[in-house]
């Protein structure tokens, strides 16, 4: 049996209002955002990595990865535009994994186990969980991309999930790995419980 297309969209392109600046271009530990959302993409598990955003330096930092990226034009939109040009871009795939670029201590390792988890239940959708809490990021089968593509505004594919729970698969990661920072507050707050 061949190997299943797996692609990889990196969701780049949100205006972060609550931010009040490029929340992407934050660092934690040294290291921006979105460098630390690029660089927990395990690219051998993935046919394609596209990474969505408004910003040329984010495209620029995906280059420099070996992903390709897609630039948008209506970041306000909100996420389902993002989502649309992605999954688009990708719709030959068996699966997209749909990555959020807010969460700084987000593992490669944990990805991993995501798309593992879907290799071996392909008809379902995997997800990141911690206790039953469910969060980024989120693989789904090509028979969901219809309804993903029909999403709008800043509905993500939680809507699709709610939709079908009952092929919701989970994979356990740790609690602070599923931890977005929205705000310069919650940056600040993620900084000191690592010290």
């Amino acid at each position: 049996m061949k190997s299943p297309h797996i692609g990889c969209l990196v969701m780049a392109a949100g205006n972060a209002s609550r931010f009040r600046e490029n929340k992407l271009a934050a660092e934690f530990e040294g290291k921006s955002l979105i460098r630390r959302a690029l660089e927990a993409v395990p690219k051998q598990m993935f046919s394609d990595v596209v990474v969505v955003t408004q910003y040329p330096q984010v495209m620029e930092l995906a280059e420099e990865f070996d992903f390709s990226s897609i630039y948008n034009e209506h970041p306000e939109y909100g996420i389902s535009h993002t989502i649309e040009l992605g999954t688009h871009a990708m719709r030959h795939c068996d699966a997209i994994l749909y990555m959020v670029s807010d969460q700084p201590l987000l593992e490669k390792g944990s990805v991993e186990r995501v798309v593992s988890c879907w290799k071996e239940h392909p008809e379902h959708i995997v997800g990141a969980a911690h206790n039953g809490k469910r969060g980024n990021p989120c693989i789904f089968p090509q028979e969901f991309f219809g309804e993903l593509f029909a999403l709008r505004e800043d509905h993500g594919g939680n809507t699709v999930i709610r939709a079908h729970p009952e092929r919701l698969m989970t994979v356990e990661v740790g609690q602070t790995e599923l931890t977005d920072v929205d705000t310069p507050q919650a940056l600040d707050d993620l900084k000191k419980q690592k010290n």
